[in-house]
C-alpha cells in the first residue's frame, strides 16, 4: 500500500469522528432530510395545485395516493437488489429523478400532467432515495449502535418536515410554488447529490475499514434463515401494524393537518407552527426510540406508540385550536416516526441484517400502501361532508388493532451480539 492510500485510511479511522461510520450517517441524515422533506411538504401545495389545476381536494389526494403507492412499490425492489448495487451511486441516482421530475411538475397543465410527473416520476426517486438503501447501508456500517444509528438517520425524516414543510409554506406564498419546486429541483441534483457520491463508501472493506464494532458475526447465518415470509407469523404482525402506521401518519396527518388546521379557524401561521412542532417532536421522537431500542424490548415499544397515538387523534378532535393544537403536534411528534427503529431492529433480529433491505421494503411497501389509503380516503370524505372527523375516529381505531398485534408479536431469537453491543 502506498503511504498516500495509508493516509486515506488513517483519516477515515481517526479524522474529525472516531469512525467513519459516523460521517455515512450524518450523510445520509442530511439526504434524507432533503429528499423525504421535499415529499411531506405535499400538504403545502394541496391548495395552490387545487388553485392552478382548478381541481377538488379529492383529486389532488388522487395524486398523493399513486405517489404512496409509486414510493412504496419501489421499497422491495430496491431492497431485493441492493446487495447487488453500489448504493450510494443508487441513493444519487433518486435524488437526480426527484429532481427531473419536479422541474417537470412545474411546466404541467392538468390533473393528469401533475399525476404522472409528480405522483408517478418524482415518486420513484422518493422511493429510492428512501429508508431502504439507508437502513441497509447504515446495518453495513454500523454493528455497534446500530439502533441507534437506525433511529439516527430515521430522524432525517422529522427533520425534513421541520425545515422544508415551513419553508414551502413561506416560499409558495411569497414567490409562488412553481419557483419553490425549482429550487428544491437544484437543491437535491446540484448539492445533496454529489455529497452522497462524494462521502458515502457503499461498504467499510471498500475502504480498508471493517464496521463501527466489528465484523458482523449472524451475516453467515443470514443465508440459512427461513424468509417464507407468507407463512411467518412475525412478517404479518410487523406488517399489518406498519400499514396501519402509514394510514395514520404521511396519509392522514402529514398529508392532511394544514388542511384539518384550516377547517377549524387556525391561521397558516398556526399551521405552519403546528407542522414546525410535530417535527421537532418527531426528531426527538425518532432519536430517543433509536437510543431506547437496543436496551428494551422493541414490540412493547411499538404497541405503545400505537396506542399513544390513537389518543392523540382523538383528543384532537375536542382540541384543535391555537395552543391545543400544538399540544396535539407534541404529542403526535414524539410517536410518530418513533415506530421505524423498532421495525427496524425486529426485522433484523428476525430475519438477519443481510434481509434488512429485501424484508423492511416488504414492510415499508405495507406502510405506503396504508399512506396511500390514508392520503386519498380522508380527502374523499373531506369532499363529501366537509369535515374529517369520519377520518380521524377511524384512523385511532386501527391504531388499537396495530397495538394489539405488536405486544403479540413472538420473541425474537437471543439478540445477536451486533445488536447489543455497544462498542465506541
Amino acid at each position: 500500500m502506498t503511504s498516500t492510500a495509508a493516509d486515506n485510511q488513517r483519516t477515515l479511522r481517526t479524522g474529525p469522528f472516531a469512525h467513519y461510520a459516523w460521517v455515512v450517517l450524518v450523510v445520509l441524515f442530511v439526504g434524507l432530510l432533503s429528499a423525504q422533506g421535499v415529499r411531506l411538504a405535499f400538504g403545502a401545495f394541496i391548495e395552490p395545485w387545487e388553485d392552478s389545476f382548478s381541481i377538488s381536494r379529492g383529486t389532488v389526494s388522487f395524486v398523493a395516493l399513486v405517489s404512496y403507492l409509486i414510493y412504496g412499490f419501489a421499497q422491495p425492489i430496491v431492497g431485493k437488489f441492493a446487495d447487488r448495487m453500489h448504493l450510494p451511486r443508487l441513493f444519487a441516482m433518486g435524488l437526480v429523478i426527484i429532481s427531473v421530475g419536479l422541474v417537470i411538475t412545474t411546466t404541467v397543465s392538468s390533473a393528469t400532467g401533475l399525476t404522472m410527473a409528480y405522483g408517478v416520476l418524482a415518486s420513484v426517486g422518493f422511493g429510492i432515495s428512501a429508508s431502504v438503501v439507508a437502513s441497509v447501508l447504515i446495518a453495513r456500517w454500523f454493528v455497534a449502535r446500530r439502533g441507534m444509528a437506525f433511529g439516527i438517520v430515521e430522524a432525517g425524516f422529522g427533520a425534513g418536515q421541520l425545515v422544508l414543510v415551513p419553508l414551502s409554506l413561506f416560499a409558495i406564498a411569497r414567490i409562488g410554488w412553481r419557483p419553490t419546486m425549482l429550487i428544491f429541483a437544484g437543491l437535491l441534483a446540484c448539492v445533496i447529490a454529489p455529497l452522497c457520491l462524494l462521502l458515502v463508501h457503499d461498504r467499510p472493506e471498500d475502504v480498508g475499514l471493517e464496521p463501527l464494532g466489528g465484523p458482523d458475526v449472524d451475516l453467515e447465518e443470514d443465508e440459512a434463515r427461513d424468509l417464507s415470509l407468507l407463512a411467518r407469523k412475525e412478517f404479518w404482525f410487523l406488517g399489518v401494524p406498519f400499514f396501519v402506521c402509514g394510514i395514520t401518519t404521511t396519509g392522514l396527518v402529514d398529508t392532511h393537518l394544514i388542511e384539518f388546521a384550516h377547517d377549524h379557524g387556525n391561521s397558516s401561521t398556526v399551521a405552519g407552527a403546528a407542522v414546525s412542532v410535530l417535527a421537532v417532536f418527531n426528531i426527538i421522537g425518532t432519536a430517543s426510540a433509536g437510543l431506547l431500542v437496543d436496551r428494551f424490548d422493541p414490540r412493547h415499544m411499538l404497541g405503545w406508540l400505537y396506542a399513544l397515538r390513537a389518543v392523540s387523534l382523538v383528543v384532537v378532535l375536542f382540541l384543535n385550536e391555537g395552543f391545543w393544537l400544538l399540544q396535539f403536534s407534541v404529542l403526535f411528534g414524539l410517536v410518530d416516526f418513533a415506530t421505524v427503529a423498532p421495525t427496524q431492529t425486529l426485522v433484523s433480529r428476525y430475519f438477519g441484517p443481510r434481509s434488512l433491505g429485501f424484508v423492511f421494503g416488504l414492510v415499508l411497501t405495507s406502510h405506503q400502501i396504508g399512506s396511500a389509503i390514508g392520503s386519498y380516503i380522508p380527502g374523499r370524505l373531506h369532499d363529501a361532508t366537509g369535515s374529517y372527523t369520519s377520518s380521524f375516529v377511524a384512523a385511532a381505531a386501527t391504531l388499537v388493532v396495530a397495538s394489539a398485534l405488536s405486544f403479540l408479536l413472538p420473541a425474537p431469537a437471543v439478540p445477536a451480539r451486533s445488536l447489543l453491543s455497544d462498542a465506541p
